[in-house]
C-alpha cells in the first residue's frame, strides 16, 4: 500500500495554516479532517497543535 504524499511535507507552518487549524479545532473537527483540510499529515498536524497548545477533539 503506497503511503499518501503530502505536498507540504517538511514545510514550515504558515500563520494562515495555524489560524485554520485553530478555527477547525475550535469547531470540534477531528484530526483527520483538519489534516486533510490543511494538506498536512495527521502526525504533523498533531505535533504542531501540541506545540502550540491547540486542543483537537478526539473522534470516536
Amino acid at each position: 500500500m503506497a503511503k499518501e504524499h503530502f505536498e507540504r511535507h517538511k514545510q514550515p507552518w504558515k500563520a494562515e495554516e495555524a489560524g485554520t487549524l485553530r478555527t477547525l479545532a475550535g469547531k470540534g473537527k477531528g484530526l483527520k479532517e483538519i489534516a486533510k483540510a490543511l494538506g498536512r499529515s495527521e502526525e504533523s498536524t498533531k505535533d504542531f497543535a501540541k506545540k502550540n497548545g491547540i486542543d483537537i477533539a478526539r473522534k470516536r
